[in-house]
This record gives structure tokens, C-alpha cells and sequence, in this order.
């Protein structure tokens, strides 16, 4: 039988953390955060787990940077609590996560008379949690709100049971238990939660693969449909890669204004289903990639272990970090010439280096933009402070310059000839893009700019018409 929320059935509610009053479980939590600041942490877990899972988890927490503000609580389930004890009633934390963690967690809501949480060698969760709550309150003495089902053995001895969020299998367990019973719902629809933490809006850099066969003139069907197959495979592994950078970033985005709307970040994934997810993804790209051949797996290798350095630590390192991510754009080109066997123009690895460090520098603008327009002089995570701009700036502005002179000495040297029959027609080429990125960083200067410079330009009016002209002034200087 169910009861109206504005009746008590026990003077106690007793909480649980992960996945109730948290969108998220803090044995992960602390597993990525301690992760981000040492790369050493995977084997140092091992180690404590020898222990037990208490032991792991009072590693964990004492390694691990959480800011408790900006977790992702579930605020139907903190009016619910604070409805309760409105009315009376006592409010208690018991969590399997750690007891400080807890303590912290509570102290930051206010809305807790008590807490109880793991201690280093009782993990507090299932049985163990009932025999505590049972002993602490009596049976039938508590009200418990859990979500999982670990949470059964406590439920039975309480003398109301609230769930949250739970499937319907076990929803249906839970109404035959006897007990008052409230069911809340509090999450949407999460399917668009996990496409839009793969980021498939990112997959557009993954064209990069392409290039090759483009350059080459090579318009074969065998050519394309390798292409097309690297680009799936590139794609796989790059959604793997911004899964695993958004866990190691969560602190960060969090406190990002519009990062922390990111799936992972804000609890609309748990992080147990993106840390296997991950994994998963990189399984299917890696076995993609070994039907291209080795030449091509060991570029996608390199791409990933590039990225996962970049993601640890990398992306802190001033200007290497810019480099980095210049040289990971034009991977995408060298794994495009690898899947398909065709060799590459110094050319066109000078041109993208040049191209793609100043895109890279003026996200790096965008991001200290965004910081100085919200009063803060560093930025989260990176290594640059806001009177760094200007440097970067003209970094930008110098390496995207050197890109179109890089393509204008392409027009007058003797290999274009070969592939246009009329070069100096490509010069158009090189007017449109000293426009564009001229035009880029004076956006980004303003304040325009998206996060991502690629993707603005992908949804820029503008940029769009620029690369119709490229475009048109590549086919005319190959058929005139």
C-alpha cells in the first residue's frame, strides 16, 4: 500500500548516498579524481583493495579533490528530506561511500541530524547496513530511501520504504514487501543523456581522414570505403577519449558554466556506466582498426595514447598542451594516409601544423575570454592566467598566418603541377583563409567564440561560405 509523502511512518529517514540523494557513486568519484592528480592510482587501488572494499574506498577519499558543492544532488530528493524533518521527523546519512566523505557531503546540505558511512573496515552497505540500521533504530523503527538492489536487506526491516529511480523489476519486489512504499521518479529520458556524452558533433574532426585520398586526387571506391572505415574506427576511439577526459575532468566542468550541464558532470550518467563504456568503445575501434592493417592500428595506438597523456596531464603544461592538441589533429591525417597506403606531401603536414596550433591557441583565447569575462584570473585545469592573453593571441594570429604562407609556396612549387592544371587559381584559396582566421580571432577577441573553434566553424554561417569558396577554387584549379 502506498502512502501520501505528508504522513510519517517512522521518526527516522535514513538516506542513502549514491544513486538516492547523489546522481552519482562516490567510489568513482573518488577513483577518477585521485586519477586525474597521479596516473599511479589504477595500481595503488589494487593494492588497497587487498583490504577490502572499505579499505579501497578510505584510499580512494583520502587521494581523491571533491568539491562537495558542486555534486550532482538530486534536488526532489533533498526537498523530500527537508519535507520530513519539516514535519518532525530526523534525517540520517548511511552510505557505503566513506564516513568523511559523508560528513563532508552532509555539512555542505545541512539537512542531516546524523551520519554513518564506511570506516575503513566495515563496508556499510547491504546486510551490513541493515544489521546497523536495525540495531540503531530497531526494526521497523526507520524509514529507509535507496535506489539499488543492495538496498533490499534494509528494506525489509524498515517500516517504510522509499525508492528512487528504481526499475521497474525491482520496483515490483519492493511493493510486495509489505512496508508503506513511495516511489520517486526524478530522472527524464537518458538514452539522450548517453549520445550526448559520445559527442558525435566532435566526430566532424574526424574528416581529417579524408584529406589524404582529397589531396591525392586518389577518387577510387577502395580509397573512400578505407576512409570511411578509419573514420569509424577514429570515431569510436575519439568518443572513448572524451569519455574518459569528461572523468577526469569533473571538478573542472562542474565548475564551468556550461560544462557542468556535460552528461557525466551532471549526473545524468552515472559514472560506472561511462567508465565501462569507455572501455567498450575502445574494444570495437581497436577491432575496426585491425582490418586496415597494422600501419593504421598503430596510428589510432599512438592517436589514444597521445590523448590519454594529454588528458593526465598534458593539457596543464603551458604551450605544450597547444602543441599537443596541433599535433592530435593532424594524427586524424597521418591515420587517413596510413589506412589507405597513400604517402603524404610535406606540404600538407607543414600546412596543418601551422593550421591546427593556431586553432588550438585560440581555444586556449576562447577559454581565458570566457574566464575574464567571469572575474576569474586562471583558468580550471589549464596552466594560463588571464594576462596570458594577449601572448596567446598572437601566437594564434602568427601560427595561422604561417599556415597561408605555407599554402601559398605550395601554389608555386613544382609538385602542384602535377596534380592542378591551373595552380595560381588556388591563390583564391589562400585570400579566403587569411580572412577566415583573421575573422576567427577577432570573434574569439569579442567573445564569441564557442568552446570548440571547429565546431563554431561547423555552425558558422560564415565560415561555411568560406569553405564553399576553398572548396570551389580547389575544383577550379583542377579543371581549368
Amino acid at each position: 500500500m502506498n502512502r501520501e509523502q505528508g504522513e510519517i511512518a517512522a521518526p527516522v529517514l535514513a538516506v542513502d548516498l549514491d544513486g538516492t540523494l547523489l546522481r552519482s557513486d562516490m567510489l568513482y568519484e573518488s577513483f577518477w579524481s585521485a586519477f586525474s592528480k597521479d596516473w599511479t592510482t589504477p595500481f595503488r587501488a589494487m593494492g588497497a583493495l587487498s583490504g577490502g572494499r572499505s579499505a579501497l574506498k578510505r584510499r580512494l577519499a583520502g587521494a581523491a579533490d571533491i568539491d562537495v558543492s558542486t555534486l550532482p544532488y538530486d534536488a526532489a530528493v533533498i526537498e523530500y528530506i527537508r519535507a520530513w524533518r519539516d514535519r518532525g521527523g530526523r534525517a540520517a546519512l548511511v552510505t557505503a561511500s566513506d564516513q568523511g566523505l559523508g560528513e563532508r557531503i552532509a555539512g555542505h546540505l545541512g539537512i542531516f541530524d546524523e551520519v554513518h558511512g564506511s570506516d575503513g573496515e566495515r563496508n556499510l552497505k547491504g546486510p551490513a547496513k541493515a544489521a546497523f540500521l536495525k540495531q540503531r533504530f530497531g526494526a521497523g523503527g526507520y524509514a529507509y530511501m535507496g535506489d539499488a538492489n543492495a538496498d533490499i536487506p534494509v528494506w525489509k526491516d524498515a517500516g517504510r520504504i522509499v525508492t528512487v529511480n528504481v526499475p521497474n523489476s525491482l520496483r515490483g519486489q519492493v511493493d510486495k514487501m509489505g512496508p508503506e512504499t513511495e516511489h520517486l521518479n526524478t530522472t527524464g529520458n537518458p538514452s539522450a543523456a548517453y549520445i550526448k556524452a559520445l559527442r558525435p558533433h566532435q566526430w566532424l574532426k574526424n574528416v581529417l581522414i579524408f584529406l589524404p585520398m582529397l589531396a591525392a586526387h586518389q577518387f577510387t571506391l577502395a580509397t573512400f570505403w578505407q576512409s570511411l572505415v578509419a573514420f569509424i574506427a577514429f570515431s569510436l576511439i575519439a568518443s572513448s577519449v572524451y569519455l574518459v577526459n569528461d572523468l577526469l575532468d569533473l571538478k573542472a566542468d562542474r565548475a564551468h558554466p556550461r560544462k557542468c550541464n556535460r552528461p557525466l558532470a551532471a549526473g545524468a550518467i552515472p559514472i560506472a556506466h561511462g567508465s565501462f563504456l569507455f572501455i567498450g568503445l575502445i574494444a570495437i575501434g581497436a577491432v575496426i582498426a585491425l582490418f586496415l592493417g597494422p600501419a593504421f592500428f598503430v596510428a589510432l595506438l599512438a592517436y589514444y595514447v597521445i590523448t590519454t597523456a594529454y588528458s593526465l596531464t598534458l593539457k596543464r603544461r603551458v604551450v605544450i598542451d597547444i602543441c599537443t592538441l596541433a599535433g592530435l589533429y593532424t594524427m586524424r591525417i597521418i591515420a587517413g594516409a596510413a589506412a589507405t597506403g597513400i604517402m603524404l606531401s610535406i606540404w600538407l603536414l607543414a600546412f596543418s601544423i601551422f593550421f591546427f596550433f593556431s586553432l588550438a591557441a585560440i581555444k586556449r583565447q576562447a577559454e581565458l575570454i570566457d574566464n575574464l569575462a567571469r572575474g576569474k584570473l586562471k583558468a580550471s585545469g589549464r596552466g594560463y592566467h588571464v594576462e596570458d592573453l594577449p601572448v596567446i593571441s598572437m601566437m594564434a594570429i602568427g601560427a595561422g598566418f604561417v599556415s597561408v604562407l605555407v599554402m601559398t609556396l605550395f601554389i608555386t612549387s613544382e609538385d602542384v603541377v602535377i596534380l592542378y592544371s591551373s595552380p595560381m587559381v588556388l591563390s583564391g584559396i589562400c585570400c579566403v583563409l587569411l580572412y577566415w582566421i583573421s575573422r576567427i580571432v577577432m570573434l574569439t577577441h569579442r567573445g564569441h567564440m564557442h568552446d570548440d573553434p571547429v565546431v563554431f566553424a561547423a555552425r558558422d554561417r560564415n565560415s561555411q561560405v568560406c569553405a564553399l569558396l576553398m572548396a570551389g577554387f580547389a575544383f577550379a584549379g583542377a579543371v581549368l
